[in-house]
């Protein structure tokens, strides 16, 4: 079957997306990491079908580099809603379901795209980091010299401790320089560095917010990939109204087997 295939990116998180809503595909994992490999195939940090869906605009259905099906991808849903834009699904607003409910999102005509993310109501702190879910778990951890960094055997050490080596977790190091706030990831499901990761910048923001370094909306973070906002609301049972904001663009189109 010759199934066409559009690939983008978010602040460096890149995707193929595929309109799934008529081909009903269903990939096994060895072909999904087969097309995600950036030797052998079109080369992605994940995978996405777009789905039809009876409770909202589409489904957004995502997939980690390795193949197996994930928890929610902040940067991959803001290029899903912009997906749906180009196929005259959506306009300029709309709301999809993924596996942790549901995402309203809008775009503006200059492509940036505004993702309404969960509330966020616990938040743990021990020495070393915060620990999060923001529809993905989150280790965050304040580090100076980010750009010097081994981010991958750092956050290796972390990711396969006893703690997390089941389920997994996704390690972020944060560095605030006057006002500036960078921050580097490691993602489960991808096992490297990535340049941006939108989950990982709303656990970011918050964690700073929570320790009381920020305290304003939005937060900006820097990613090695791009810029992203994080807008929220602060109340006694965490956080609300939590919105991942920042660039999205289609960079190339193509067609593939796929049996």
């Amino acid at each position: 079957m010759t199934v066409n295939f559009y690939k983008y990116q978010g602040t460096g998180n890149d995707f193929i997306l595929i309109d799934n809503r008529q081909l009903k595909l269903t990939l096994d994992q060895s072909r999904i990491a087969e097309l995600c490999h950036r030797k052998l195939g079109i080369g992605a940090d994940g995978l996405m079908l777009l789905d039809e869906s009876d409770l909202s605009d589409f489904r957004m259905v995502y997939y980690n580099s390795d193949g197996k099906g994930s928890s929610m991808c902040g940067n991959g849903g803001r290029c899903i809603s912009h997906f749906a834009k180009f196929l005259g699904i959506v306009k300029q607003k709309g709301i999809f379901d993924a596996i942790d409910g549901f995402h309203d999102f809008s775009i503006d005509e200059s492509g940036i795209v505004k993702l309404k993310m969960n509330n966020v109501e616990h938040i743990t702190k021990d020495e070393q980091a915060f620990v999060m879910d923001t529809g993905s778990p989150h280790y965050v951890k304040q580090i100076e010299d980010i750009d010097k960094l081994d981010v991958v055997n750092l956050a290796r050490e972390i990711r396969y401790n006893d703690i997390y080596r089941e389920k997994g977790i996704n390690v972020n190091f944060v560095e605030c320089v006057d006002q500036d706030i960078f921050m580097r990831t490691y993602e489960r499901g991808v096992e490297d560095e990535t340049l941006s990761c939108g989950t990982g910048t709303v656990a970011v923001a918050l964690s700073l917010v929570f320790n009381g370094m920020k305290s304003k909306s939005p937060v900006m973070i820097n990613t090695p990939g791009g810029k992203l906002n994080v807008h929220f609301k602060k109340n006694k049972a965490g956080f609300s109204d939590i919105w991942l904001e920042g660039p999205a663009k289609m960079v190339f189109s193509g067609t593939i087997e796929i049996n």
